[in-house]
């Protein structure tokens, strides 16, 4: 039984092995290898790239021949989309109807269409990205675009070939009359290469082809001056510049697309932001979901409602704002967190001559497009010349009978049949077959005098065409010219306004600082390093003496120590008693209200354990060049160009060299003709100019700026010039302005001259500080946190020997800590808000 069983086995083995001996032999790597490179080949050709020629893939093409086909022309009636896709599938194109309506479809969406192909009637979907409905509840038509690239298909201009069974014959490309690859750009994914081309306006490309056609030798720097770049059917902004001629250049590149967006203020108060214009491509629907979803996040804080108001096709959506929102800043949180602004890439990719897919430049696709349009030309004008041939040669012979009618009447009397008579007839007159059975055809009223006149007029009618088409025919220039008239024809009839703005400029990804807007605020910082920055609105004016108003909150033990005015685009450079500097912009460090504690400075900067932030400059984000100015506690001065600091890496860099218990506080900006006032706690001013200081590097340790008596420490430093006042302040509250000539220059590293009385009522000096022209407000505040306002005309200007004036009235713990000035250019701009 064994050896039954087994020898039925290998009759089975070597039954079912001899079919694939039959096949071939060959690896599997090998036969992948081959079949997937058929595959790859059909997927490019057959399926997922346009022609250069006509712009089409072969699903489209099909669509449009046997729309024509069955006469569904733009001036006939719509018939059902299903009849329309049944006749395509089951002749041309057997890949599923499904796969055909969803082409047909796109053809007829005049927002992803420059110059839709197909006429819809009934739902064919939206910018929303609703699907169309069902095939058989539409209807369509062609548009008088399509039959422009129809134009004289019957006059043998392409070539056909069978379709998929051999029962019908397609057309291998159509005439195409207009450059419809750039017109409606094309989509695509082949295997291994893809395709993205963006619509163009009409009457640019056009003016380009024929700028071409004249001048063959033209780059593409000279095409641009006629196609300005791609123009969406949405409309929208593109910004161009070097990215742009370079895509047009090598037919790959990459462009930035932004919606249209208008910020309009209410009658009633209020303010909207409404887009009417959004980028090529982009799911309305989906654009609306993603604002509100940055909203429900909080990444967007400042809208309080959406509303989509498109209609017929107009986008309008409208973006309410809440009250104090910055549009600006709105607009610019959008165009980064949306795809309200996007980027298009080109990746022109098409095939030449239908077989072989290359990477094409606008002068390509254009030379492609002209060769095309000759060829047409040519083959159309050998078919109507071929036809008017035809025709002469029979009028010639029927001009021949009518002359000699008699005879002929009685030769075809004579003869026993029609063929006897066609062949009695061509042996007398020496005629052809096809002029014999013209005459024996002739009806006997084209006997008349009439009728034989309108044959002499047509025959001299078609031998003076023929003689214009053998013309043309011998001489190339005249093709182009055709094509030029032809062109000029197309504008007049098709050509429209562009609908998408051009801005030469490039613009790229967004940047934080174009997401905020530049206005004035108030950096403060504690002893125990707690950092805020607030509006200086927050800070409101009093008179002097006052109490002003509760600021910060701080911790026991805490106090204000710094007090910084800047504009939120600046940057601030922190120095620490490491000797180390950190840059931030001041937008980075967070907002909160005046009574807030603020965030801890470690999350900002990389400080090491027990590291303070003893020192904050602001820094103007357009300053190149000039010098730093440093003063320590202990009197020493240091001057480094500013190009060293330019550079901070995010874990500091070195700035001084410090002496053991000495700290660095003060830093000013100079040009290198500055003088310096530094002034001590015990009231002594030390005025010099800055060149007595040598300009060192960023690890060297400084020279003596002042000589400084027993207890005493450096309070302020700051950079003067002549009809200045300096700000002198105490710790308990007392100031006063003195003008800067009554301190006179003597050369650094002495004692100074008195610069305030200072007893036990005003307390140790805390701030001396220069007021401009421009300086016409102060900020003080105290290290428990109390803010006042007020402006310096109402600080009497008085004597260098003197106390000064109470100026703020503080609690017997308390004494001030900073003071910062306003600018005369931000107190108007607060005036104008107000």
């Amino acid at each position: 039984m064994a050896k039954k069983m087994k020898k039925t086995q290998q009759k089975s083995i070597v039954n079912f092995d001899a079919p694939y001996r039959l096949l071939e032999d060959g690896n599997v790597e090998n036969v992948m290898q081959d079949n997937f490179l058929r595959y790859s080949m059909s997927v490019i050709v057959a399926r997922a790239l346009p022609d250069v020629r006509d712009g089409l893939k072969p699903v489209h093409r099909r669509i449009l021949h046997s729309m024509n086909e069955n006469n569904v022309r733009s001036t006939g009636r719509t018939i059902k989309s299903a009849r329309i896709t049944g006749d395509v599938m089951g002749k041309y194109h057997p890949h599923g109807n499904v796969a055909i309506y969803d082409a047909m479809v796109r053809m007829a969406q005049d927002w992803n269409m420059r110059y839709p192909l197909i006429i819809g009637q009934g739902n064919f979907g939206s910018m929303d990205g609703f699907g169309a409905a069902a095939e058989r509840y539409t209807e369509a038509k062609m548009h008088k675009h399509a039959e422009a690239l129809l134009e004289d298909i019957e006059k043998d201009t392409v070539d056909f070939r069978d379709n998929y069974d051999g029962s019908e014959k397609e057309p291998v490309v159509l005439p195409a009359r207009l450059p419809n690859l750039l017109l409606n750009g094309q989509v695509g994914i082949a295997v291994g290469m893809a395709t993205s081309i963006p619509p163009h306006n009409l009457t640019e490309v056009i003016g380009a082809t024929k700028h071409l056609m004249d001048n063959p030798d033209a780059e593409t720097a000279d095409l641009l001056k006629f196609v300005k770049g791609p123009d969406f059917p949405t409309g929208g902004v593109i910004y161009g510049g070097t990215t742009l001629k370079t895509a047009y250049d090598t037919g790959r590149g990459s462009i930035v697309v932004r919606g249209v967006a208008e910020i309009v203020e209410q009658p009633g108060g209020g303010t909207q932001i409404i887009i009417s214009e959004i980028p090529y491509g982009l799911n309305k629907a989906t654009f609306i979901e993603k604002i509100a979803e940055l909203v429900t996040t909080k990444k967007i804080t400042s809208i309080s409602d959406i509303r989509d108001q498109t209609a017929r096709g107009k986008v309008n959506i409208v973006i309410y704002l809440k009250k104090g929102a910055y549009p600006n800043k709105v607009l610019n949180q959008l165009y980064k967190m949306t795809p309200l602004q996007t980027s298009f890439s080109f990746n022109v990719v098409a095939l030449i001559d239908g077989v072989q897919p290359k990477l094409l430049g606008l002068k390509e696709i254009l030379v492609e497009f002209i060769k095309h349009r000759q060829v047409v030309i040519r083959r159309r004008t050998e078919f109507e010349l071929k036809a008017a041939k035809a025709r002469a040669h029979i009028l010639e012979g029927l001009k021949i009978a009518i002359d000699n009618i008699d005879e002929v009447i009685k030769i075809i009397r004579g003869s026993e049949s029609s063929e006897d008579a066609q062949t009695n007839l061509i042996k007398r007159f020496k005629l052809s077959e096809i002029q014999a059975k013209a005459i024996l055809d002739m009806p006997l009223r084209r006997l008349a005098a009439l009728e034989r006149q309108k044959i002499e007029e047509e025959l001299a009618a078609l031998l003076k065409i023929i003689a214009e088409l053998e013309a043309i025919l011998a001489d190339p220039k005249k093709i182009d010219a055709i094509i030029h008239s032809e062109l000029d024809e197309s504008v007049e009839k098709f050509g429209d306004e562009r609908r998408t703005k051009i801005i030469s400029s490039e613009v790229g990804k967004l940047s934080d600082e174009e997401l905020i807007p530049d206005e004035d605020i108030v950096v403060t910082i504690t002893t125990n390093n707690y950092i805020k920055r607030s509006p200086t609105g927050d800070y409101k004016r009093q008179g002097r003496g006052g109490k002003g108003r509760r600021g910060m909150t701080t911790r026991d033990e805490d106090n204000i120590e710094h007090l910084v005015f800047a504009r939120t685009h600046d940057f601030l450079l922190f120095f620490t008693d490491k000797g180390r500097v950190f840059r931030l912009r001041a937008f980075e460090v967070p907002s909160s209200s005046l009574n807030a504690k603020g965030v801890a400075i470690v999350n900002l900067l990389q400080l090491q354990p027990e590291e303070q932030v003893r020192a904050v400059i602001r820094v103007n984000k357009q300053e190149e060049s000039g010098n730093l100015f440093m003063c320590t506690v202990k009197g020493v001065v240091k001057k480094t160009k500013y190009e060293l600091y330019k550079n901070v890496r995010g874990s500091g860099i070195i700035t001084i060299k410090l002496d053991v218990g000495d700290e660095l506080r003060w830093i000013r900006f100079t040009t290198g003709d500055n003088e310096v006032v530094i002034t001590t706690a015990s009231g002594q001013a030390m005025r010099f100019h800055e060149k007595n200081v040598r300009p060192m590097g960023r690890a060297s340790r400084g020279v003596r700026g002042v000589r400084l008596r027993t207890d005493d420490n450096v309070v302020g430093m700051d950079i003067v010039r002549e009809s200045v006042d300096l700000f002198v302040m105490s710790e308990k509250g007392f100031g006063k302005r003195t003008k800067v000539e009554q301190f006179t220059p003597h050369t650094r590293g002495g004692v100074g001259i008195r610069a305030a009385v200072v007893n036990e009522k005003t307390g140790r000096l805390v701030s001396v500080t220069a007021l401009d022209e421009n300086a016409k407000e102060l900020i003080i505040i105290s290290a428990g946190g109390q803010t006042i306002r007020l402006q310096t005309k109402d600080i009497p200007q008085i004597g260098r020997a003197t106390q000064g004036v109470r100026v703020m009235r503080l609690k017997d713990d308390d004494r001030v800590a900073s003071i910062a000035l306003v600018g005369e250019s931000e107190i108007e701009e607060e005036e104008v808000k107000a």
